[in-house]
């Protein structure tokens, strides 16, 4: 999938003083009039949490606020906290209170020791990759000095705030702000926010890189930590605004949600080979942009979850979810994963666009000793739709000569040479429905004229380029080629007929009734995972059988879903849902003509260790 970082980074270049950088627009602070499920790809899903549970506005945060004598503000990277700041103080000044602040970035250690602590985790300057950061968010902070921070006894409320706000020695109610990570790449391309620690703005992929594998690992654990101590949650992504709500209400709402079917908030990207499928099709995407290369339909370290309530919209991030029921998530999965959610589901569109690079992913244990992951980048092309001249290349051809093929990909990169990539590499006629397996350091490509519905393990930024068609990326920029990591992986005995034998599933029909049928689209033996197509003219009822669901309407125009517990929602054709494994059972009902088609990825009942 995710070819490199550059992809979701690029879009930089004259940022100026814009704030964010991106043609998407934020996540409505409101619900939007005339928006009913079931009636087309919705980009803004929500579930609703009640009345008067989301309240909109600083002033009515300035008046909680002001019930207190000390109050905390923490919050993730990546938060404007100077507008915050000036926000809550003009409600104070409104109502004639004295506040006193404290902001905790005064308390972080020197700009040039941070940048000595995090050096040894982000690889060499031009490399894509780092390796995940070992330490916590404490080790940016000089102790001492945070906890030398007084409350000012004559204030009427003094406020602690900024990024790691929660550390301090103070006894205090905690706010903490959350902002999705989608929208802190876009304010990162504008150069209006920077790496934790950081003064400064430098290159999209070095900043994204920090990110990745220092800043959200250790704001992630950071927010793990206090999650259950917070008393309000708020999301300040919007401007000079935010909608908030009571911990409590939080805590109900993700248990709510880790009971009954869901779908988090996809975000979308455009990029060197991106295609039109989506922006023809999906009615509410901005329309001017060049291309969209992939949507993040359900990869969770990027996505979040949004909450409602009297018409107000409220998005915290994925893992807050999976913090506080893993267990009623991934069911008998949970040990074996934890907090991560191992599955992940995305499109590639490569439609009227062009190929994805030549490529692989690393090994599992290449990808823990060199990157710091615990699982590794296994895939599967589902192909959604496609045009009749579509292929994906897939293994290589019988007889291949490793030496020849890397001495050829290296002359390319040095002279810019076009590479006959099918006396190397086999390419495979598309067709909808088809399903190809990728386990690691298998040679793949999606072609053109593709919709890829790619399901996946969760990791998504560990692809080894080995040759991308001499083109720039959209900044007209050089792609970034790694020849050597995918010589390292590649997997050399997945060639000629083993291709076919192996690598494209067989599919065959392993249950039915009356008017459905349950068709197994099996992966690769070393996928943790399989795939399931439900067929039905009417209804099927399905048991989670204590594993978590993920399910995408792959033909027809829309189902409704209830859970066990009664709780129903309809969703359109190509739109993504999880039912957790706490669910128990769920029963699918076809809303439109002719058959319904639905795709269920589940991980394995015999997987008892990755491998």
């Amino acid at each position: 999938m995710y070819e490199t970082s550059e992809n979701i980074v690029g879009k930089s270049k004259g940022a100026g003083s814009k704030r964010r950088v991106s043609s998407q627009p934020l996540l409505p602070q409101q619900v939007q009039a005339g928006k009913t499920a079931g009636g087309g790809y919705n980009m803004y899903p929500y579930h609703s949490l009640g009345t008067d549970k989301i309240f909109s506005g600083y002033a009515s945060l300035a008046q909680w606020i002001l019930s207190h004598r000390v109050v905390i503000i923490d919050g993730y990277g990546g938060i404007f906290w100077k507008e915050v700041k000036q926000c809550l103080q003009t409600e104070f000044n409104a109502k004639g209170k004295q506040v006193n602040w404290h902001d905790v970035s005064t308390c972080l250690k020197k700009e040039e020791a941070i940048d000595e602590l995090v050096a040894p985790f982000l690889g060499t300057p031009d490399s894509v990759w780092g390796t995940r950061f070992k330490g916590t968010l404490a080790d940016f902070f000089d102790l001492n000095e945070l906890a030398s921070l007084q409350v000012d006894k004559s204030a009427d409320c003094t406020v602690i705030f900024g990024t790691g706000a929660a550390l301090s020695s103070v006894e205090a109610p905690v706010i903490y702000l959350d902002v999705p990570k989608n929208e802190i790449q876009y304010r990162m391309r504008a150069g209006s926010v920077t790496n934790l620690g950081s003064k400064k703005v430098t290159r999209s992929a070095e900043m994204y890189k920090r990110f990745y594998f220092v800043d959200w690992v250790v704001l992630n654990e950071h927010k793990q930590e206090i999650l259950r101590k917070i008393s309000v949650i708020a999301d300040a992504q919007w401007k000079e605004s935010l909608n908030w709500m009571l911990a409590g209400s939080l805590k109900t709402g993700l248990h709510s949600l880790s009971q009954q079917v869901f779908r988090v908030r996809p975000w979308f990207e455009a990029g060197a080979w991106g295609g039109q499928w989506m922006k023809d099709r999906i009615k509410d995407l901005y329309k001017d942009e060049v291309n969209y290369a992939w949507s993040f339909e359900l990869i969770v370290p990027e996505n979040g979850l949004v909450f409602e309530s009297n018409g107000n919209l409220l998005e915290v991030s994925f893992d807050c979810l999976m913090f506080q029921e893993n267990k009623n998530i991934l069911g008998k999965h949970a040990a074996m994963f934890g907090y991560e959610f191992p599955i992940r589901f995305d499109f590639l569109d490569t439609w009227e666009g062009g190929n994805l690079s030549i490529q692989c992913h690393p090994t599992l244990q290449y990808i823990r000793d060199n990157f710091g992951e615990t699982i590794t980048q296994d895939e599967t092309y589902y192909i959604l739709d496609c045009k009749e001249d579509a292929q994906v290349f897939l293994g290589f051809q019988e007889g291949i000569d490793p030496v020849t093929f890397k001495q050829t990909l290296e002359n390319s990169k040095a002279n810019k040479q076009v590479v006959q990539i099918d006396q190397y590499v086999q390419s495979h006629t598309a067709s909808r429905h088809d399903l190809f397996l990728i386990p690691n350091g298998t040679v793949h490509s999606a072609g053109i004229n593709n919709l890829v519905l790619e399901i996946s393990a969760t990791p998504y930024i560990f692809t080894f380029k080995m040759y991308d068609w001499l083109r720039l990326d959209l900044n007209g920029e050089p792609r970034a080629i790694n020849i050597e990591h995918a010589f390292k992986n590649l997997n050399f005995s997945r060639q000629g007929k083993t291709v076919t034998e192996e690598l494209i599933s067989k599919q065959s029909v392993i249950d039915n009734g009356a008017d459905w049928k349950l068709v197994h689209c099996a992966t690769h033996a070393e996928h943790f995972y399989d795939v399931h197509r439900l067929e039905f003219e009417t209804r099927i009822t399905v048991q989670t059988n204590d594993t978590c669901h993920i399910l995408m309407l792959v033909e027809g125009s829309a189902v409704s879903v209830e859970t066990a517990d009664g709780v129903a929602a309809i969703f359109s054709y190509a739109e993504t849902f999880v039912i957790p494994a706490a669910a128990k059972s769920y029963t699918l009902v076809n809303k439109g003509t002719g058959v319904a088609k639905v795709v269920k990825a589940f991980c394995k009942e015999s997987i008892t260790e990755l491998k």
